[in-house]
């Protein structure tokens, strides 16, 4: 009689595990070699300074009122045009998903350049004349401006997938009880997606926080007027104050760990981890 084969045992797992560890190990070495640096290249002298720096101080308030300002705005396009992508079915979709799709792909100065030439082109009954009433090139509005135009398109692809993952079910259920699109919308979609309009909201501060090619361009670099931490890392740089750009560097890193922490944070409530 013949001897049964032996069964089949698979190859161990922990190879594989090991490796992927290992990849992602040296990456997140990279980045916290980067912090590291600059937290020991910071001397406590030198923050103190530059946190008594008045506009330092303005370059941080001016960078927390933008990206708030350009977070609400942002997430008011975000949100109906993230569902109207998820749930429309019209001609032109592609196109318009294209065309949104442009600020995630253009270089950021190209970006900023666009916006200038659009507010100061001399043809009549566009830009030129709307910044002449109401001026937006190099001021607040302008950093504003700058930021919306790239953390909105981060925004509207967050709110997309999140509207996508969502089981159109419950908003038919609705409409066969009577309401009407709109009022499946914010009474069914928009609280399923509560999650999703947080992660576009983070991720809508967090870019207009790091946002500096478009400012730069459109809204210039004037020191106690237009000034945000990314453009003052800038000019730290040009006049050769490493330290200083260092200091406003980490400060940004900061506020981006905050944001991150909240949104996390934010995610395990709604899953019910305490």
């Amino acid at each position: 009689m013949a001897a049964e084969p032996a069964p089949h045992r698979p190859a161990p797992d922990w190879p594989f595990w090991w490796s992927l560890g290992l990849i992602s190990g040296l990456y997140a070495a990279l980045i916290t070699g980067m912090i590291l640096a600059d937290c020991g290249y910071a001397r406590p002298a030198v923050v103190a300074r530059v946190f008594a720096s008045p506009e330092i101080r303005y370059a941080t308030a001016l960078s927390l009122l933008s990206c708030t300002v350009t977070t609400v705005l942002a997430l008011w396009v975000a949100v109906p045009t993230g569902y109207l992508l998820a749930r429309g079915r019209f001609p032109g979709k592609g196109i318009l998903d294209a065309i949104l799709d442009i600020p995630l792909v253009l270089p950021p100065l190209v970006i900023g350049l666009s916006l200038l030439i659009l507010f100061q082109c001399k043809v009549p009954f566009t830009g030129r004349s709307l910044d002449q009433l109401l001026p937006v090139t190099y001021s607040v509005a302008g950093v504003v401006l700058a930021q919306f135009v790239v953390a909105s398109a981060f925004a509207v692809r967050t709110m997309r997938v999140a509207f996508e993952h969502l089981s159109a079910r419950p908003e038919q259920v609705a409409l066969t009880l009577g309401c009407n699109r709109a009022q499946a919308f914010w009474l069914v979609a928009l609280p399923a997606a509560r999650r999703g309009v947080v992660t576009a909201a983070t991720l809508a501060f967090a870019r207009s926080l790091g946002e500096f090619g478009p400012v730069l361009v459109f809204a210039g670099a004037t020191r106690l007027k237009t000034e945000v931490l990314p453009t003052t890392v800038f000019l730290e740089l040009s006049v050769g104050n490493l330290e200083a750009a260092v200091v406003v560097a980490l400060l940004m890193v900061v506020l981006a760990l905050l944001v991150l922490v909240l949104m996390r944070r934010f995610g395990q409530r709604e899953e019910g981890v305490p």
